[in-house]
């Protein structure tokens, strides 16, 4: 088991024991990962996940995962491959339940339109906003005036952080994705105190690979209730070519070694079985297990994969995280299947243009009316902003907070008072 330091669980303001506890009991025995991740469990900023979309919308059917379901099952996912490497499960799990807690109404559309009005502060990125949202915009921790967000320990930020680097790099040139603003960068400074690392952690290594196998498995699973998508086109030699052509060209890779990850999924008897599937109650639970198998045998295949490479013990920045080939195959292919078949829909394709033209009204809104159209919560940080583009990083803030039914409900909101003063 790896021993994580002092270092490691330092916290960007001191904390001292837990207040409130009652007299004569223990005092919180929780380490500070357990804490770190209970803090963030019991976040707004999770909460408001149950209302924005993972892949379809959280309206569109009885049981769609939504980011909140879905960020459930990675933490999961990440908690049972850290405790196969003796890395801390809490620390894992938090990595899991943070991944996409910066993702603003829309998804990654969302990030779209977002990026785009946010062009004069530096621009939006979803891992960014997690940082920014666990350090400064959930409120847990004030000190004179100034704000800690959750103040996470050292090793909890590392493992949340995908992208450990800002957008813009020393030589000027600017990154597509990153994990911190610009502004910010003081706080990724802290985070890494001062050190390079071209990886993150093992344990955002962990969750990353974990959001792969719940994206992949999970939201086929969904395609296939749905009736979006059908397993039959692994027997469906001619629109598998095509689909491999399509995923390599998507995520890079080879289109023949998603042909072969296709061979290998269908000599499993589970999955046969799931292409036959009706709807039925016997069929419901074919296909999850499924889902079990395939997320087992990833699980298993890395966490060997991994310890075969190395001794460990795996910690922090001790050890890299290995997902075999052949697994990285079936995976790349599963989500080719999962992605492709639902975005490249027309109806979604509309669907997406109306969501955007959605943002881009309640920004005009915000900023137009700042800061007194502002929640009081976003009103207090507009109001110690210093310049325009703090400003405008406030509204873009409260934007990315929002779910998506108050968002629609405000954009229509608008759009009837616009008819009414016309």
């Amino acid at each position: 088991m790896y021993t994580y330091s002092a270092h490691d669980a330092a916290r960007l303001e001191k904390e001292g024991a837990k207040p409130a506890s009652i007299a004569g009991l223990h005092v919180d025995e929780r380490d500070a990962f357990a804490r770190d991740r209970a803090r963030v469990l019991h976040s707004a900023a999770l909460r408001r996940l149950a209302d924005k979309t993972q892949v379809v919308g959280p309206r569109d059917g009885d049981t769609p995962r939504t980011r909140l379901t879905h960020s459930l099952e990675v933490a999961q996912i990440a908690r049972g491959i850290g405790q196969g490497l003796g890395v801390s499960g809490d620390l894992a799990e938090l990595a899991g339940l943070c991944h996409d807690i910066g993702h603003p109404p829309y998804g990654h559309n969302g990030e779209v339109a977002l990026n785009e009005v946010a062009a004069s502060c530096g621009g939006f990125e979803g891992n960014a906003q997690t940082l920014r949202i666990l350090t400064r915009l959930e409120p847990k921790v004030i000190v004179d005036g100034r704000s800690f967000g959750l103040n996470l320990t050292r090793a909890s930020l590392a493992a949340a952080c995908k992208y450990p680097w800002t957008r813009t790099q020393p030589d000027g040139s600017v990154k597509n994705k990153y994990g911190c603003y610009d502004e910010d960068r003081w706080i990724l400074d802290w985070v890494l105190d001062g050190e390079h690392h071209p990886r993150p952690p093992i344990e955002g290594q962990i969750m990353d690979c974990a959001d792969d196998f719940a994206y992949s498995v999970h939201d086929v699973e969904d395609g296939i209730v749905s009736g979006e998508i059908s397993m039959k086109v692994l027997w469906d030699f001619a629109e598998l070519m095509a689909l491999a052509d399509r995923g390599a060209k998507a995520y890079g890779g080879d289109a023949a070694a998603l042909v072969d990850a296709a061979d290998r999924l269908r000599s499993l008897d589970v999955v046969a079985r799931a292409a036959d599937f009706d709807g039925s109650y016997p069929a419901l639970a074919t296909l999850k297990a499924m889902t079990s198998q395939l997320v087992g045998r990833y699980v298993g295949a890395t966490v060997a994969a991994t310890k075969a490479n190395a001794p460990g013990p795996f910690g922090r920045y001790h050890g890299n995280l290995i997902v075999p080939e052949d697994v990285a195959a079936e995976v790349m292919l599963l989500k080719t299947i999962a992605v492709l078949y639902v975005m490249d829909d027309p109806g979604h394709l509309a669907r997406q243009d109306r969501q955007r033209d959605r943002i881009y009204q309640v920004f005009d809104y915000l900023r137009s009316g700042a800061p007194g159209s502002l929640d009081p919560a976003f009103r207090w940080f507009y109001e110690q902003a210093s310049s325009e583009a703090e400003r405008t990083r406030v509204i873009v803030d409260q934007i990315a907070s929002m779910t998506e039914s108050r968002l629609e409900l405000l954009a229509r909101d608008l759009g009837a008072f616009a008819g009414f003063l016309e």
